[in-house]
């Protein structure tokens, strides 16, 4: 796995827009505060093409454009990370525009996103061999104040370790519903639920501490399973590559209702993604309500159940926020006690 250099003090951090991009509100004034206090703490900054784009259908312009956009954007040495502007819709349609062979071969360069993200951080693992952050998108830096997820986040892209590790532990509250909009684009995350985790080993839930070891793999469901098949599917292979490390899956959903997270994971344990796994990490569900007499976690535990490894449900991971930024292809021991949630991650 290839890590990229760390942002110094000074550095460039580079926008671009793969998915949807900031030229609409809310996202607009977030987007510029953002680039204001990231230029206050010294980072010079450049925009892609697609950063104030329009004219997309479900991302920022045209796939060919997007796809320019990336391969600049990774190649032009210009830049010392790159954060996505945010998600979207239709990011898998770039695709074929991205040459994964050429990102390979380069120098690698941290970049940041999540959502339809999940169409580079995911490919960049699996078919470039490079690690990257499942993280908020650029608008998020524009939020007064900063939530510590976001100082996080910032703290991977500069390599602020500690005994050559990222810590990351789950945060008390989270948001249900936000206050972010047209008339209010700086709102802070409206914390108002307790965080409450669910352990279960196999089917059984636990109370018992639990402690395991795998390389971070994983992102959207709904964009996942999009890929899965296709010419760009090379997830058997990385967790073939990488099965004596083992596999930690982190996942969550969008827009997926109970029965898409259900068949979802049906099509990821059929495609032979998870093979070697050691452990799962699910994300709060956007969409989670039951159904049915199905409910979010039976949605899970169906597949995963019969693993028999721990399966850690409702993290701080995805669209429910704050989100614990996630290094995708790195090596992790993650300890749960409890309520308590404790992610080390290296870059090895």
């Amino acid at each position: 796995m290839r890590y990229p250099k760390f942002l110094p003090d000074g550095g460039t951090i580079g926008y671009l827009a793969p998915s949807c991009g900031c030229a609409v509100e809310p996202y607009k004034s977030a987007f510029r505060n953002a680039v204001q206090k990231l230029g206050n703490m010294g980072y010079q900054q450049i925009f892609g093409p697609n950063c104030f784009a329009n004219d997309g259908v479900g991302i920022s312009s045209t796939p060919e454009k997007c796809g320019r956009e990336v391969m600049d954007s990774f190649l032009s040495g210009k830049a010392d990370c790159l954060i996505s502007c945010g998600g979207g819709e239709l990011m898998c349609e770039i695709l074929p525009y991205v040459d994964f062979e050429k990102l390979a071969q380069a120098d690698p360069i941290w970049f940041m996103g999540y959502s339809d993200n999940t169409n580079l951080t995911h490919l960049l693992a699996t078919m470039a061999d490079t690690a990257s952050v499942y993280g908020p998108c650029a608008g998020a830096f524009g939020m007064e104040p900063w939530h510590e997820s976001l100082q996080d986040a910032l703290g991977i892209l500069r390599g602020n370790m500690t005994a050559g590790r990222f810590v990351l532990e789950g945060y008390d509250k989270w948001e249900k519903e936000s206050l972010k909009g047209e008339e209010n684009p700086l709102a802070p995350y409206h914390l108002t639920e307790p965080r409450r985790i669910c352990s279960f080993v196999g089917r059984e839930r636990t109370k018992e501490p639990l402690r395991f070891e795998g390389r971070l793999l994983g992102g959207c469901m709904d964009c996942l399973v999009n890929l899965l098949g296709t010419r760009f599917d090379r997830t058997r292979e990385f967790t073939e590559r990488y099965g004596k490390d083992g596999i930690i899956w982190f996942l969550e959903a969008c827009d997926l209702n109970v029965f898409a997270v259900r068949r979802a994971m049906w099509q990821m344990e059929e495609a032979g993604w998870f093979g070697n796994v050691r452990g799962f990490l699910f994300g709060r569900p956007r969409n989670g309500e039951q159904l049915m007499n199905l409910d979010a976690y039976d949605a899970v535990l169906e597949v995963a159940g019969p693993k028999n490894v721990p399966v850690i449900m409702d993290v701080d991971l995805g669209h429910l926020p704050p989100m614990m930024p996630i290094v995708t292809g790195s090596m992790a021991e993650v300890a749960v006690k409890g309520n308590d949630i404790r992610v080390e991650m290296r870059c090895i």
